[in-house]
């Protein structure tokens, strides 16, 4: 049994084999997922699990050199913003049209679908290298 880190088996798989430049999808319950992509599913209820809980985890466990985010969510979800800002500090933030957002889900590792309803709570992390 593992002792510490990621439990669920499919993130844990899905972060130890990306590469430099990989991508991964945290994502609200309300995000269409693309058949062709990987989904992980965590969706227990309305807000379980959060989109910040999943996604302090992620990035305890990968390396992230940037991100990607629809350009909707600084006004819409105000507080979801700033503390992903906060989270990623001093890591590049992109921001793109919320279809544009949705077309890069396409080429995601996976996405992972948490229980967030708050709209646009989304990041593509962006795998960096750790040499």
């Amino acid at each position: 049994m593992k002792k510490n880190g990621i439990l669920n088996q499919p993130i844990a798989c899905a972060i130890a084999g990306m590469g430099h430049m990989d991508t991964l999808c945290v994502a609200d319950a309300g995000l269409p997922i693309p058949a062709t992509t990987e989904r992980i599913d965590l969706a227990v209820k309305q807000g379980i699990p959060s989109f910040l809980d999943v996604l302090d985890t992620i990035l305890d466990e990968m390396q992230v050199e940037s991100a990607i985010i629809a350009e909707e969510m600084e006004g819409r979800s105000p507080a979801i913003y700033q503390a992903l800002v906060e989270r990623l500090a001093g890591i590049p933030i992109q921001k793109v049209s919320h279809e544009a957002f949705k077309t890069q889900t396409k080429a995601c590792q996976a996405i992972v679908r948490t229980g967030e309803f708050t709209p646009y709570a989304n990041v593509i992390l962006v795998a960096g290298v750790v040499f």
